[in-house]
């Protein structure tokens, strides 16, 4: 396995070298900039100290220009141990692989202790800075940006994150500093999204599968809040992971941060190729683990249920366990499975061979020619059986699109097409291309349809 010097850094050879990282003290608006650079809501933004802790990687455009820019979590100087030291790691590692840092602070509260200590770390970085007072609204708040001057970075750029407010001014200063383009976009790439219930350990299966802390590990649920992106190598194949948040059952989910967590991992799953569903190998699948399997079944990506932990079991044989989980899993007895421990590090590179497969089989198209052949085949050795005094007939079948693999079968009446029999004709269509993990559709169309 092989990673690159940063993933995010080579996640597009466009934007290579055009880092840019926002930083400041906690609830200064950062979040709110990252959100508006790049055009979408990714990063949860509330009134909450620290709702960031992990750095968020998005891409930017502007004037037919791109770049990257890394949100961070608020930096806390002072503090030892705990989230605060984890979040000044992640802080200081976005800082080392940016070209160009944008400090934010605070219009409203003026200037703190904490925003000349954060000054101070960014004159030692030796890299260009932009000092933005956030959250300027008002006139008074603008003339009363003045103050920044005495953290030692220049003249600070009055913006409203919120409202737009000097954002795109801010924009052509930051493309007329960064180093230009090199390169085309790259292809799309395979998304892997780690999805599982809070402490299955999914983080640490992310940092495992890196070879770096990449991602804040603790042993407190909830630790992950927005669902990250991390662009790396293996085999020499680029590959996209997505870290989620734990998926607790709706019942138990705290208003909030925790239901804007939930809703980024379900927006993670829609947008996977393959979804590595985590469970506690310890625990066994229990019943939220189904749930969150069955989402991912609904979402049509590839399907790995992925047993960590196994490092915590004393005895007992994998095939035993294996055999456990898919009594259970009985809704998706296609899905693949592995085993891992992350923290020994063991069966990562078996799980990445497997999810670029999946990833693999969901791109197969099958020729309209062979797959009528196969058809007619199959139909022979098993008839559909009939209902009532009506026989269900197959007139050919193609496949108009991939990912998923979705098959259409034209037939005299498709309410005639018994529940028993599509599963029959998928296991035929899994068995004969290899779509293990993979999710399928099937559509039977009558012919008065076909037009």
């Amino acid at each position: 396995m092989s990673t690159a010097p940063t993933g995010e850094q080579q996640s597009d050879a466009a934007t290579a070298g055009r880092v840019v990282a926002i930083v400041g003290r906690p609830n200064v608006g950062k979040s709110a900039l990252f959100n508006r650079l790049v055009g979408r809501r990714q990063a949860l933004v509330e009134e909450l100290a620290g709702t960031t802790r992990d750095r968020l990687y998005g891409d930017a455009e502007w004037r037919g220009e791109r770049f990257r820019v890394v949100d961070t979590g608020g930096l806390e100087l002072e503090s030892a141990g705990g989230y605060p030291e984890l979040v000044r790691r992640q802080v200081e590692q976005a800082v080392e692989e940016a070209s160009l840092l944008l400090f934010v602070v605070d219009a409203k509260t003026g200037t703190t202790p904490a925003d000349e200590e954060v000054a101070g770390v960014l004159r030692r970085a030796k890299k260009p800075v932009f000092l933005l007072a956030n959250k300027a609204e008002t006139q008074e708040r603008r003339e009363a940006a003045v103050q920044f001057f005495e953290l030692g970075l220049g003249e600070p750029m009055t913006i409203s994150a919120l409202s737009g407010d000097g954002v795109a001014e801010l924009l052509d200063e930051v493309l007329a500093a960064l180093p230009p383009e090199t390169g085309e976009a790259p292809a799309a790439v395979p998304r892997l999204a780690i999805v599982g219930r809070p402490n299955v350990g999914k983080s640490m299966l992310l940092n495992a599968i890196l070879g770096e802390e990449r991602v804040i590990v603790s042993e407190a649920p909830g630790t992950t809040r927005d669902a990250i992106d991390t662009a790396f190598e293996f085999q020499g194949r680029p590959i996209v992971l997505v870290d989620t948040a734990g998926l607790r059952r709706p019942g138990r989910m705290e208003r909030g941060l925790e239901q804007h967590a939930s809703l980024r991992a379900h927006r993670a799953l829609e947008h996977a190729d393959t979804a590595l569903v985590v469970i506690d190998a310890s625990a066994g699948i229990i019943a939220q683990d189904l749930h969150i399997a069955g989402f991912a079944l609904k979402a049509k990506t590839g399907l790995i249920v992925v047993a960590n932990k196994w490092d915590l079991i004393e005895r007992g044989s994998a095939e035993e366990f294996e055999s456990q989980v898919r009594q259970r899993l009985h809704f998706a007895p296609w899905a693949s499975f592995r085993i891992v421990s992350a923290k020994d590090r063991t069966g990562i590179e078996p799980l990445l061979a497997e999810a670029l497969r999946v990833c693999d089989a969901r791109q197969q198209r099958i020729e309209t020619g062979p797959l009528n052949a196969l058809m007619e085949r199959w139909v022979a050795d098993r008839p559909p059986p009939p209902l009532g005094t009506r026989l269900l007939k197959l007139f050919y079948v193609s496949q108009p699109e991939v990912a998923p693999p979705t098959f259409v079968f034209f037939v005299n009446d498709a309410s005639l097409a018994h529940f028993g029999y599509q599963r029959y004709l998928e296991n035929r269509l899994r068995e004969r291309f290899d779509f293990r993990g993979v999710a399928l559709r099937l559509v039977f169309r009558s012919r008065r349809e076909e037009r």
